[in-house]
């Protein structure tokens, strides 16, 4: 009788194990196991191993588990049917039911989720041995359960799991959710991984923006022109604005004029100026950056597919999308966005709209319209006139003010501040 009683008391152990093993290995984190395992943590390793073969780690330990609590079970009954006859089946099944609950389930999950990672990596070993021990007869449950899932049309392999760009942005988002990334970091973090996603026409500077310089010119007004400008690098054209000839940097002109300050005349404009560099509007951001290293660039030009000047995109304008904007003492302030009391916010026309959800943590849709003019003009389907009202996505859009067909002024109330206009 004591030697049943000890058995149920070590499989209830065996139990707990198996059903706390199962916790951690599933809410391990992959990542912090990965790099423990790279700096060489044999334990951690050998978690990697086993979460590489997760089928058949957690079909083994549910076959343990079910084992174990079955067998522990049924010495209970015994040992208490012998003690008070039949009733002892109804005492066995109310008390297996207590101590399983409590101390085979609740307990140890209640632990491995608390302390997943350390979990894993202690039983570890032991759950390697349990895989290997029970490897035949999990491989014919998983037979048997393919099987199954197959007569009612579900593959045999899994669905392919969200991407790891996916995954990171859920990490990302939750961390911030809780308060352990701030909302800047959290900004950045999510514009490193849209850098793929996101293409050079959705932050260029539009032709119609552009600062440029006419090679023609007196070489005094170019001299003035460059002087005032913000930019380093201006493009240069001639006979057609666009069509750019070269990329002017304000410190060659004004080595020229250093060298010729005598005779400003002899200053070859278009021999100073570097090659443009002109690159697809369909080109991703993140593409576009290792081409500015490589290039060893800091401006390109972007055309579309008939080879016409849209804008220019710049070094800073892909930075600018993973750190915010960068504005220094030479920069002309042109945020675009102005929240008001009540509530709404007065926006440029131009101001993106991914800029705009970033700002104020707004979801706007951002896939067929850049701009939040073009976004206007998506969902009305028309160009609006000025004091034309629009309400979509829980926003609703007014328009201010409107050069010809372009939109420059909008004022947009948030759901919050809409349902109370």
């Amino acid at each position: 009788m004591l030697y049943l009683t000890l058995a149920v008391v070590v499989l209830l152990c065996l139990s707990a194990m198996t059903s706390g093993t199962e916790t951690a290995m599933t809410a391990a984190s992959r990542a912090r196991i990965y790099h423990l395992a790279n700096e060489g943590d044999r334990r951690a390793a050998m978690v990697k191993g086993l979460l590489e073969q997760q089928e058949r780690l957690l079909g083994a330990l549910l076959l343990g588990n079910n084992l174990f609590n079955i067998l522990a079970t049924a010495l209970a009954a015994d040992v208490l049917i012998n003690l008070s006859g039949e009733a002892g089946v109804a005492y066995a099944t109310l008390i297996m039911t207590a101590l399983v609950v409590i101390f085979a389930e609740v307990l140890p999950k209640t632990y491995a989720i608390r302390n997943p990672e350390q979990m894993a990596r202690f039983v570890a070993p032991a759950a390697r041995v349990l895989v290997g021990l029970l490897a035949p007869f999990t491989g014919l449950v998983q037979w048997l359960v393919n099987r199954t899932l197959g007569l009612f049309g579900v593959p045999a392999q899994a669905a392919p799991l969200s991407s790891a760009l996916d995954a990171l942005r859920g990490t990302i988002a939750l961390h911030a959710e809780a308060g352990a990334v701030e909302k800047h970091e959290r900004d950045m973090l999510g514009g490193i991984l849209d850098l793929a996603d996101v293409e050079v026409s959705e932050i260029m500077t539009h032709r119609k923006a552009m600062e440029t310089i006419d090679a023609d010119s007196p070489i005094e007004q170019i001299l003035e022109q460059v002087i005032a400008s913000p930019h380093s690098r201006l493009p240069v054209w001639r006979g057609d604005p666009d069509r750019i000839v070269g990329v002017l940097h304000g410190r060659d002109l004004l080595a020229a004029v250093h060298a010729h300050r005598h005779d400003l005349a002899k200053i070859d404009l278009v021999g100073l100026c570097s090659p443009p560099w002109f690159v697809p509007d369909t080109t991703p951001l993140r593409k576009q950056l290792i081409a500015f290293r490589q290039q060893r660039q800091h401006l390109a030009l972007v055309v579309d597919e008939y080879g016409d000047l849209e804008g220019l995109v710049t070094l800073e304008d892909v930075i600018e999308e993973i750190v915010g904007e960068i504005e220094d003492e030479k920069d002309v302030a042109t945020a675009g966005i102005e929240p008001q009391d009540d509530g709404s916010v007065l926006v440029s026309g131009w101001v993106t709209v991914r800029d705009l959800n970033r700002h104020f943590d707004w979801r706007l849709p951002d896939e067929e319209a850049a701009t939040v003019a073009g976004l206007v003009i998506h969902e009305a389907q028309r160009i609006p006139e000025v004091g034309q009202s629009f309400t979509f996505h829980g926003f609703r859009f007014e328009v201010l003010r409107r050069q010809r067909n372009q939109i420059v002024l909008l004022k947009v109330l948030p759901p919050a501040a809409a349902a109370t206009a």
